[in-house]
């Protein structure tokens, strides 16, 4: 796998793991098979990922319980990117809080869950419209400072809110749906290429129109002996230098088959028919 540097000191290869799937229906409790979401963490280190994507809000709490069982004592190189911000009311519910106070609570606890003494990359899940920006970046500039997260990224936000984020403490990522059905955060990945930032795509699988039978990416796929799963992945990784995928699975051999991905050698003629015929469709 090829690699982008964290902040400019933190190698990642481009093909990370999403942790979110691990959990039960809604991304609430408990999986389906503790054992089997165990199993996929452990193959995808043993596949190369090293860096795995979770959050405090999924289960709640489940992901990150799930990759320590599973994990540690950590292999060395291996982030573990946690993010914070969000209480969850039940399945599918999702509520920001970006109280200062809050948020060094949930830094605190996972730390705490993880096992971790620094978390390597640590994410405001979403921007709470309803506490001033400053004091949500400044309690986690704060926490940085005291040494318990090394770098800090974003998570849904627009290019304006980025760049107002960067004007206050240092940003290194940014995690943005986008995946080849919607592209509509483009301006975000284009202002992440020029600054240097990495694009952290979640949702990477949904492809839309583009997947149907006969279509674009069924296509391409066909010509390159993989799935269209496969070919979404590596346009993904292909369109930018600065992206990196979060592909979740609960299951071994989707995950296997999803890592696949990176072996994939689109041209930058496949690359930009694709992204076109998606401009096509919507």
């Amino acid at each position: 796998m090829t690699e982008l540097l964290l902040g400019g000191d933190l190698p990642v290869n481009r093909l990370g793991f999403g942790a979110m799937r691990l959990t039960g229906p809604g991304i609430w409790g408990e999986p389906h098979d503790r054992g089997e979401a165990r199993k996929v963490l452990r193959r995808a280190v043993e596949l190369g990922v090293n860096l795995i994507d979770t959050a405090d809000s999924y289960g709640p709490f489940v992901s990150e319980e799930l990759i320590t069982e599973a994990l540690h004592p950590y292999p060395e190189g291996l982030v573990i990117a946690t993010k914070g911000g969000f209480t969850r009311q039940g399945p599918d519910a999702w509520q920001p809080v970006g109280r200062p106070e809050y948020l060094r609570q949930c830094v605190e606890m996972s730390l705490r869950r993880l096992k971790l003494e620094r978390i390597d990359l640590y994410q405001l899940h979403r921007i709470d419209p309803q506490v001033p920006l400053e004091d949500q970046l400044g309690e986690l500039a704060a926490l940085r400072a005291e040494g318990k997260i090394r770098h800090l990224g974003l998570s849904a936000v627009t290019v304006e809110e980025l760049s107002r984020a960067r004007e206050l403490v240092e940003i290194v990522s940014v995690q943005n749906i986008f995946n080849l059905g919607r592209q509509r955060h483009r301006d975000v990945l284009d202002h992440c290429a020029r600054e240097g930032l990495a694009f952290i795509p979640f949702f990477p699988l949904q492809a839309g129109e583009l997947a149907r039978p006969g279509g674009a990416l069924a296509a391409t796929a066909e010509a390159h002996d993989a799935t269209p799963a496969q070919v979404a992945l590596a346009w993904l990784l292909h369109l930018s230098p600065v992206t990196l995928p979060i592909p979740g699975t609960s299951k071994v051999a989707h995950l296997e088959d999803n890592l696949a991905a990176t072996g994939i050698d689109l041209t930058p003629e496949e690359v930009a028919a694709l992204a076109a015929r998606w401009s096509d469709a919507n």
